[in-house]
């Protein structure tokens, strides 16, 4: 038994390798093959957001709907899977609730793809609700999101599916528009066909034969299918059709109430010879008129009719009829039905999701946010602002606080951006020179961080703009020995968090410290040696008085004299030195005008706005 699971596993998987498709269990860890062989993920590797559950419905379902992964903040929680640019590929998400939260309250919410709105997802309590979406790529990924529209109704998801499709399938839309399931139906079958049988692993229905019809079931063991959309070869081996030429096949079509642009596939085949005297032939009637050819069926060949660029909803009614030349009743032996979308969007500007890939590629804490960043417009990532254009741009990075470490890499791609808020995070190195050619930048945040060195003369020199650099201890803001990056000596102006200038005092104070304890210094010099010589006057005098008194040539008033210049040299060098003092005091004065570094204050808060 393991032995055949490894190989299913491994044929599932060669499978989706060539197919480029996969089969995504939300919530799940494990890999493992379903009973159709085809080959399934967990979805670790997919999204790193949301929690994993088990469900506790005691109900019958696949594997892959017994797990899911709930969303209980952000306002749009996305998978980013890779698929080849211009590519054509069907998306299935699908949602079992479960009762996984205990509260038997199913929510509903949005799901999203590509920046597209898909649907309203309405989930059920017992139930399985799947969704379908086929289109053309724009980029090399396909999203799938679900975001929330309600307090307390938190968005979930069970499974995800993507499978590549032929280019020319479905080649009557216009690529710029999506195709969303309404109803895909086989007529006659009584199991549920898909992978093997459909190689693009599409799920046909069996249709639900309320008595008015016969089963048909064809007389030929191989149908050829010669159909650009490719519908699987299972779908014609049997049919619908009423008991007589006067009963038409009433088209079930699961259309909204209100009017939509839709697309329909009809399917058919004839399900045995007929003889000269028999003929099947038939027409599509919409609201009781005749709007295509008539159509007859061959036999061991499948054949196609479409509905396009028509509007219709459930009160639309489709019918096949008998034409009067028809000797037995219509007959049907697959449909499908879909709404068209509107304009697919290119998505957000391709030089803004180019800067913030970078800074996603930088911080690991940015990565898990995937999907288009700003549309659809109500659900832009949390942390950036867009414009409303057709194709937006990013005008503002709200990232403070986000625990982003590191160097700051190049998005200088983002020109549209206005604000830059990167405040409290622990970024290092340099400010980059970038940040001052953004043509559009208001306001750059640099507030509580470790960067270091110059501000580039960019940045500085720029007075529209508003800088808040505070709480960065190692970054060089002024001062005479730190100029800018372009070292022309002029020194630029700070915002600080008050939005004020701030003076420093330091070199007031050290300007008048110094030259004051100089002062003294040499004050208490001058009276040292003044007091030396008095006592070594009196010695002497004292020395005179004892061999002769004061008559003697060198008594007391000889010392008397020789003390007088060296008192009137002491007061000279006092007054040069107080002199030097007012003019160093008058030369510190204008420092008190010069910006400076608001990081080397102590008590200075981290600026914001």
């Amino acid at each position: 038994m393991a032995t055949y699971l490894l190989f299913l596993i491994i044929a599932a998987s060669a499978f989706s390798t060539l197919n480029a498709d996969l089969s995504i269990d939300c919530g799940e860890s494990d890999i493992y093959a379903d009973d159709y062989s085809m080959g399934w993920v967990g979805d670790e590797n997919y999204i790193q957001h949301g929690e994993a559950v088990v469900v506790q419905s005691s109900k019958s379902v696949s594997q892959a709907m017994t797990t899911l992964r709930v969303f209980t903040d952000r306002k749009k929680n996305c998978y980013s899977i890779a698929a080849g640019k211009g590519s054509q590929v069907l998306v299935r998400a699908s949602f079992f609730y479960g009762n996984y939260d205990k509260k038997s309250s199913p929510p509903s919410f949005d799901l999203l793809f590509d920046g597209n709105h898909w649907a309203t997802v309405e989930t059920s309590g017992d139930e399985v609700v799947s969704h379908e979406v086929i289109y053309v790529t724009k980029r090399d990924t396909v999203s799938v999101c679900v975001a929330q529209t309600s307090p307390n109704m938190f968005p979930f998801i069970s499974a995800i599916e993507v499978r590549s499709l032929d280019e020319k399938m479905y080649g009557h839309i216009d690529s710029n528009y999506a195709l969303m399931l309404r109803r895909r139906v086989a007529y006659g079958t009584k199991e549920i066909i898909r992978y093997s049988d459909d190689l693009y692993d599409r799920i046909w229905v069996p249709a639900i034969n309320g008595g008015d019809f016969t089963v048909l079931t064809s007389d030929e063991s191989f149908i050829d299918v010669s159909l650009d959309d490719n519908p699987p070869g299972a779908v014609f081996k049997n049919a619908f059709a009423p008991n007589s030429t006067s009963i038409s096949i009433q088209l079930g079509t699961n259309l909204p109430a209100t009017e939509v642009p839709i697309y329909m596939n009809m399917y058919f085949s004839e399900v045995s010879v007929l003889d000269s005297t028999q003929r099947r032939s038939f027409q599509l009637y919409i609201d009781g008129k005749s709007t295509s050819n008539p159509f007859i069926p061959s036999y061991g060949k499948a054949g196609e009719m479409y509905l396009a660029n028509f509007s219709a909803s459930s009160n639309t009614n489709f019918s096949l009829v008998a034409t009067s030349v028809s000797t037995l009743p219509p007959l049907i032996n697959a449909l499908e039905v879909f709404t068209v979308s509107d304009e697919l969007t290119d998505g957000t500007n391709r030089d803004d999701v180019e800067g913030l890939a970078s800074l996603q590629n930088e911080f690991d804490v940015l990565g898990d946010w995937g999907g288009d960043p700003c549309l659809p417009s109500p659900y832009s990532w949390d942390w950036i602002n867009c414009t409303s254009a057709s194709t937006p741009r990013v005008t503002a990075l709200y990232l403070g606080s986000f625990g982003l470490s590191g160097f700051l890499p190049d998005f200088s791609s983002m020109t549209a951006l206005e604000i830059i808020d990167l405040h409290n995070n622990s970024l290092i190195g340099s400010i980059p020179e970038f940040l001052g050619t953004l043509p559009n930048l208001k306001q750059l945040n640099l507030a509580n961080n470790e960067l270091s060195g110059l501000i580039p003369s960019s940045i500085s020199k720029n007075t529209k703009l508003k800088l808040v650099v505070t709480g960065n201890p190692d970054l060089c803001v002024s001062g005479k020995s730190c100029k800018t990056a372009s070292a022309d000596g002029d020194n630029p102006t700070f915002s600080s968090s008050s939005g004020k200038k701030k003076k420093n005092n330091q070199p007031v104070i050290l300007g008048t410290v110094i030259p004051i304890f100089v002062l003294l210094w040499v004050i208490g010099g001058v009276f040292a040696v003044l007091h030396h010589k008095r006592k070594s006057a009196a010695t002497t005098g004292a020395n005179a008085g004892q061999a002769g008194g004061a008559n003697r040539p060198n008594g007391t008033p000889q010392a008397g004299k020789m003390q007088m210049p060296m008192q009137m040299a002491a007061n000279n060098m006092a007054q040069n030195i107080v002199n030097d003092f007012r003019v160093n005091i008058q030369e510190q004065q204008p420092a008190q005008d010069q910006p400076v570094d608001q990081n080397d204050q102590q008590n200075q808060q981290g600026g914001g706005y």
